[in-house]
């Protein structure tokens, strides 16, 4: 299973984030507190063709990639 982890200069700056949204948008703030506190499970997570292929949407042309 590869999973991220933040180290703690990173931790602190995702709670110095969640800090900032908490008031403002609390569902932003969770995430971030929760991606500080947990990491990221990798093997959970989607690629943009993948994403793109099971919602039916076309490729992108190049000129869109930016």
């Amino acid at each position: 299973m590869a999973h991220l982890v933040f180290d703690p200069d990173e931790q602190a700056a995702l709670r110095a984030d969640a800090r900032e949204h908490v008031l403002s948008d609390p569902g932003v703030a969770y995430v971030l507190q929760r991606l500080a506190a947990e990491g990221v499970d990798l093997d959970a997570c989607a690629d943009w063709e993948d994403l793109r292929v099971s919602a039916g949407l076309p490729a992108r042309e190049s000129s869109s990639a930016a």
